[in-house]
């Protein structure tokens, strides 16, 4: 098992990668502490960690409220005893050209991609270097590494989790902290199938046409990003420091559109 008895912390856990990541890293043997805004959902991915036969705890929590992160970590450790692991997932999404967005959805982006990922980065970055050593994995996205038209406010959120991983990484090489991101591509995931619901057309028509455009011509699955994400998490990794990684389907090897 590669995080055997890892006393882990996954936000946004109860859908998409978050979850994922929770079974995933369970099966590994991490002792997972997940959070989420949806007490049903989580409960359910709760259920099926324990009925698989791993260990975890549920707790819900908006991370845009003020103290909220902090909480989180110390939840972790008086559950726990330590915190060896982050996993930063929770984020959202809003679709509108730059004119169109407003104040409050720009804000509310970054509260929670940004502001809520440095706060609990900084958080457990205490813990683990009081306790000698951890890991933390920031989901980013291809979005920060690439421009994309509708998507101002998230881009710009994932690239400052791009930059943010790589300061933090060798501000803190020295304490055995390593931090690393994962940036997915298109994933199957609830936020993705919410934005393309807003498009014009049937659902699945606008996943198959998404994929056409995608080298490997298929959207990810969440268990796909949830790999990479583990492999950072553990000391598999151990050469790897700010590093972000691509899991995006072959994106960014391409220097343009893919021919459909």
């Amino acid at each position: 098992m590669r995080l055997k008895d890892k006393a882990t912390l996954i936000t946004g856990a109860t859908a998409g990668i978050g979850e994922a990541c929770a079974k995933l890293f369970a099966r590994e043997g991490a002792k997972v502490l997940m959070s989420g805004r949806d007490q049903a959902r989580g409960d359910a991915v709760l259920e099926a960690i324990r009925q698989a036969g791993g260990t975890a705890e549920f707790v819900t929590g908006d991370l845009r409220q003020d103290g909220v992160c902090d909480k989180l970590v110390a939840e972790t450790v008086a559950r726990y005893g330590r915190i060896d692991v982050l996993v930063n997932n929770a984020g959202i999404l809003y679709s509108a050209p730059a004119a169109e967005t407003t104040d409050e959805q720009w804000s509310d982006t970054f509260a929670v991609n940004v502001t809520a990922v440095f706060q609990l980065a900084r958080a457990a970055l205490k813990a683990m270097i009081a306790q000698g050593g951890g890991s933390i994995v920031n989901i980013a996205s291809e979005s920060g590494l690439n421009g994309e038209p509708g998507l101002t406010a998230y881009c710009a959120s994932k690239g400052a989790v791009v930059q943010m991983t790589k300061c933090m990484a060798l501000d803190h090489i020295g304490d055995n902290v390593r931090i690393n991101s994962v940036c997915p591509g298109e994933t199957r995931t609830k936020m993705i199938d919410d934005w393309l619901e807003s498009l014009d057309g049937d659902i699945e028509d606008n996943v198959n046409e998404l994929a056409k455009i995608l080298p490997i011509r298929r959207l990810a699955r969440p268990e796909e990003v949830a790999y990479a994400a583990l492999f950072l998490a553990s000391d598999e990794s151990s050469y790897c420091v700010g590093t972000n990684l691509s899991c995006d389907g072959g994106n960014a090897a391409t220097g343009g559109p893919y021919p459909v």
